[in-house]
């Protein structure tokens, strides 16, 4: 990648969330590997050749939990035929999807998911990657076929990924076996650590490597044990779904005497690489074990009340200071204000109360910032990133605000975020920087028609049989 023109590396922002809150007057520098080289607050007069911002300045958000093939899939499972319908009713339909998908038009379905995310405010996705095989459940000839459809289409669009090769065995816990419409998903602990040494060896600097556990469910105790011991010394993330149903809950009760994290914290293997998917029906206990090993949850609200897998003990993650994510996973949803919006407007249900993600002891009293804040922190980890926000040392990733957003309109500005994600739905971003770089302009994308061409013909070829 050519280094970014010396013209385009000085920025000026009227304001910009750095990570102790708004400052004004904000002068950032972009070194010529696309990062932060120095962001400082108060400058009222910023240098002749500064290029001056058209309005506030974020940093842009990791997605730390993505299938990019079910983008394919979102919007055709809403309708009921049966007497139940639920999150494993959608699973049997969702891999009748999987086992349709050709790398071509994976890269297709995914340059057009990593486009809307952009759109949607995030500049990173984290991508929680089993579809290993060909349809047939055979090994393509390049073992990262599939894997390097997925980095095209973020090199495309121009969006960091971070793949992260899952490790999928069995069909559950009293099944040694894949189903035969999981063929497609087979993995080992070896061709798992194989693919991620692979992925990183590329060195391209938008595109880095992680591992994934599909869940205990899927995978046998000494899998995930020999893969433990692969990565002993890999400083990258290491995700897995957990605790999403009370039906696997139950069944990991039944198969090993104890709740799922709760076996993985007896195991002695959470620490602070790990990202807990979902953790929804995690208990006190087990949300107190996250935080006491330094493990990262990663949360998909929208995903979760489209699959009504239920709803997290929010409160006390935040209360024990867990590094909290999101993420797209199914994409019902590809914009992080609705994650944000939902993570809250989910307890504000339960509990019956509002803005229950504030804490007026701690005097966070903007459920929006307070949110924010914390899946900002916890976001570089997610993604094996050394740093992460406006920050020197950070890949320079932001989204400039479009202050003429009608949503914003006489918003005072301490009300920025409150506004962004609770008054919504017109799209906020005039900009959106990664790597320093311009991925979108004016709210638009360069090759937005060609992706959304390829995208349509996948989706008419995919579905022209039902």
């Amino acid at each position: 990648m050519a280094a970014l023109p010396e013209a385009e590396r000085l920025l000026w922002a009227p304001r910009a969330w750095l990570p102790e809150g708004w400052r004004s007057d904000v002068l950032l520098r972009i070194d010529e590997r696309g990062h932060w080289a120095q962001v400082t607050p108060q400058v009222a007069t910023p240098p002749a050749a500064a290029l001056r911002l058209p309005g506030a300045l974020l940093p842009g958000l990791v997605n730390a939990h993505s299938h990019a093939f079910q983008r394919a899939f979102a919007g055709l499972a809403e309708q009921r035929s049966a007497a139940s319908d639920t999150f494993w009713s959608w699973r049997d339909r969702m891999y009748q999807a999987a086992l349709r998908i050709t790398p071509e038009q994976l890269r297709a379905i995914a340059a057009m998911l990593f486009v809307e995310l952009l759109q949607g405010g995030y500049t990173h996705v984290c991508e929680f990657h089993y579809l290993h095989h060909d349809p047939q459940g055979r090994a393509y000839a390049d073992p990262l076929e599939m894997s390097l459809a997925l980095a095209d289409a973020a090199q495309e669009a121009g969006i960091g990924l971070t793949i992260l090769p899952a490790l999928y065995q069995r069909a559950g816990f009293a099944q040694p076996a894949l189903r035969d419409d999981q063929r497609r998903f087979a993995g080992s602990a070896a061709s798992v650590w194989d693919a991620a040494q692979a992925l990183l060896a590329r060195g391209h600097p938008l595109l880095r490597a992680g591992l994934a556990i599909h869940s205990l469910r899927a995978a046998t105790p000494e899998a995930i044990a020999a893969l433990a011991r692969a990565a002993r010394s890999f400083d990258g993330p290491i995700h897995i779904h957990v605790s999403e149903q009370t039906a696997e809950v139950d069944e990991c009760v039944g198969a090993t005497g104890l709740r799922p994290i709760a076996w993985l914290a007896r195991q002695g293997l959470l620490d602070g690489r790990w990202q807990l998917v979902h953790a929804t029906h995690a208990s006190a206990d087990e949300v107190d074990a996250v935080a006491a090993a330094g493990a990262g949850i990663v949360l998909c609200p929208t995903t979760e009340a489209n699959l009504g897998d239920g709803l997290p003990d929010l409160p006390r993650m935040l209360e024990r200071d867990i590094p909290l994510t999101i993420g797209s996973d199914s994409q019902v949803n590809r914009d992080w204000r609705e994650e944000l919006r939902w993570l809250d407007y989910g307890q504000r249900l339960l509990r019956r109360e509002r803005n229950t993600g504030a804490d007026p002891l701690r005097r966070q009293y903007s459920t929006a910032a307070r949110l924010w804040s914390r899946v900002q922190a916890g976001s570089a980890r997610s993604a094996g990133l050394p740093r992460w926000g406006l920050c020197a040392g950070a890949r320079a990733d932001a989204l400039v605000l479009d202050e003429q957003a009608t949503q914003l309109l006489g918003i005072a500005p301490s009300c920025t975020l409150d506004a962004l994600v609770f008054s919504s739905p017109a799209a906020p971003w005039r900009e959106v920087l990664v790597g320093g770089r311009r991925a979108l302009r004016d709210g638009g994308h360069p090759r937005a028609a060609a992706i959304t061409r390829r995208f349509e013909e996948a989706m008419r070829a995919l579905w022209q049989q039902r």
